[in-house]
């Protein structure tokens, strides 16, 4: 990670790691306020990204792709900005060391379901293991408008 890749990215406040087993699935889980950026150290994940920022570009596209394994995703990482919605697949058991620009707050921690037809998410996965919290996030149509992010303005 350098800061110069992304322009205005913000100074990185936190590291964290998670490891999964294969079959795993975590998301779609998204911020207000934070940024993520994810690297995949071993192991292989299927990432799903869905912008859910009310006047982006991309408002309402879901863009799927794997990182890690063998190949030119082996050395990726990925960039998430705040109001995106990020989860992944653990298609092997895997590690993922994360950055952050927040520290942890539990107000910022939102999420959509994994399964919402309106992301039309395709994790890779037949019958995938899912944390309590995962399993009850709302659907997008649910989110409550306060919970509900804006693309920036351009100036």
């Amino acid at each position: 990670w350098r800061r110069q890749w992304v322009s205005g990215a913000r100074e990185i406040a936190q590291a964290n790691r998670v490891d999964r087993l294969a079959g795993s699935l975590v998301g779609l889980h998204y911020h207000l306020l934070q940024t993520d950026f994810w690297y995949v150290v071993a192991g292989r994940a299927r990432v799903v990204l869905h912008d859910l920022r009310v006047g982006s570009p991309t408002e309402g596209v879901t863009e799927t792709f794997d990182l890690g394994g063998d190949g030119a995703a082996r050395h990726r990482g990925v960039y998430i900005p705040p109001g995106v919605a990020h989860g992944f697949a653990a298609l092997t058991d895997l590690t993922i060391t994360y950055l952050v620009d927040g520290y942890y707050d539990p107000a910022d921690e939102l999420g959509v379901a994994w399964n919402d037809p309106d992301v039309d998410a395709d994790w890779g996965l037949v019958e995938p293991i899912l944390s309590d919290r995962d399993q009850s996030n709302p659907r997008r149509v649910d989110l409550e408008s306060e919970m509900i992010p804006r693309f920036p303005a351009v100036s």
